[in-house]
């Protein structure tokens, strides 16, 4: 029997959050539009284009943007987006097709896309390697997943001092940032998915703020706060916030005074499997050992002999 992944990250807060952050998220697009970026020149190094495109996470409609200025769609594509939020799925829908999506469903007929593409979402999600699963199967032989979200190292230096502070004035200390994954498991989890050629990278992004409580207000306008289950269980006091803004400013701040808060990007890109892909040798096929390799070199006739003086 498949055990079920644990249950981290509440849905339905996940939604009012998007819901909330979807009429002024322009304002605040700036990671999901360095996301976006990230997947364009992943894009572009592909020598083909796509008729059939799925968004998953689509916030209000940035990749599709990407995606129709690219040159990368046929003349006759199709392009879904999707996102757990309504609100941001009408804003979304101006810029092409937009539908409401539970988060870990993906709304996909196997084998029905070339391509599937997510831009800062797949972080929010209890079973990444489910949904990694099912992206695959939507995929046609040779289809492209894009996927780019938030690592392991994302706001380190927030997690860092809301527990120290919570630890200090309550004596204990409960979640108030969400966990997220390193690139070595994330990467990993495109091959068990079934994923061909797998790729996963990633790059840390340096923000700065005027204190600690502007980043949260951003995080806020992104729709990117606390969705954690119980949250409602464990509201901080107004002591711990201030107490974490102190401890930010002392170990977490520029020579101008502003704080610095770090946002760590994964890219992933992987292929639906096909019998075109390139696929390494299998383990004893070579035809000479590395023995005989340094032998030949060493026993060179061409070499010349050193002169002499």
């Amino acid at each position: 029997m498949t055990e079920m992944p644990p249950k981290i990250f509440d849905m339905e807060q996940l939604a009012r959050n998007r819901n909330r952050a979807a009429e002024n998220f322009e304002a605040f697009a700036f990671l999901k539009q360095a996301a976006v970026e990230r997947l364009e020149d992943k894009l572009m190094l592909v020598r083909r284009s796509f008729s059939d495109v799925l968004d998953v996470g689509c916030h209000s409609g940035q990749v599709a943007q990407m995606l129709r200025a690219s040159g990368k769609l046929t003349s006759s594509h199709s392009l879904l987006q999707t996102d757990i939020s309504p609100y941001f799925c009408d804003i979304a829908g101006r810029r092409a097709p937009a539908m409401v999506s539970p988060a870990e469903t993906l709304p996909a007929e196997p084998a029905s896309y070339d391509a599937v593409v997510s831009a800062l979402f797949l972080h929010w999600v209890n079973d990444v390697p489910g949904l990694l699963t099912q992206m695959r199967l939507a995929l046609r032989p040779d289809g492209l997943l894009l996927v780019c979200l938030f690592g392991g190292r994302t706001l380190n230096e927030l997690r860092q001092c809301l527990a120290e502070a919570e630890t200090e004035v309550s004596g204990g200390m409960s979640g108030r940032c969400a966990p997220m994954a390193d690139i070595r498991d994330i990467g990993g989890l495109l091959q068990r998915a079934g994923l061909a050629l797998p790729v996963a990278d990633a790059d840390l992004i340096t923000v700065t703020y005027p204190n600690m409580f502007r980043l949260m207000a951003d995080l806020k306008g992104m729709g990117e706060q606390n969705a954690l289950f119980g949250k409602e269980q464990h509201m901080a006091r107004r002591d711990i916030f201030l107490r974490a803004a102190e401890l930010y400013q002392e170990r977490f701040s520029t020579a101008d005074g502003q704080i610095k808060a770090s946002f760590e990007l994964i890219t992933l890109t992987g292929w639906a499997p096909h019998a075109s892909q390139q696929k390494p040798l299998a383990r004893g096929s070579a035809t000479h050992s590395l023995l005989e390799a340094f032998e030949i070199e060493q026993n060179d006739p061409q070499k010349p002999d050193q002169e002499s003086d």
